[in-house]
């Protein structure tokens, strides 16, 4: 894509991706693939430092029960939203990922702490 060349800015020193896409489009579900590559496995992030989002359109069908991503992506934490229906749920999973994001940097920060002491 005619981006990759900030990609390395993007990633740098980051600390979570959070992959939001249309579940409804199957080239979305081949782009995601793409994006966990690039952005997680080659950074390296754990996978807890990564969230999906299906994001469903107002109107679309939001099959919600039978969305089967493969491996990798399976591993990840999945969300739907559907900000008509639901946005306090979509809400609360972004204050969960968050804090699991801040705990990571707080225990690599202690550890870095402690190989500095020792």
């Amino acid at each position: 894509s005619r981006f990759e060349t900030c990609w390395p800015a993007l990633m740098k020193d980051s600390h979570g991706v959070i992959i939001i896409f249309n579940p409804d489009l199957p080239s979305h579900l081949k782009e995601i693939e793409m994006w966990y590559s690039c952005f997680v496995q080659q950074q390296p992030l754990l996978d807890s430092q990564c969230l999906l989002v299906a994001h469903h359109k107002p109107g679309s069908a939001g099959d919600t029960e039978n969305l089967s991503l493969a491996y990798p992506l399976n591993k990840l934490k999945l969300i739907h939203s559907n900000l008509e229906e639901d946005p306090e749920d979509v809400r609360m999973e972004f204050i969960k990922y968050f804090r699991s994001i801040i705990t990571i940097i707080n225990e690599s920060r202690e550890r870095e702490e402690m190989s500095i002491i020792s």
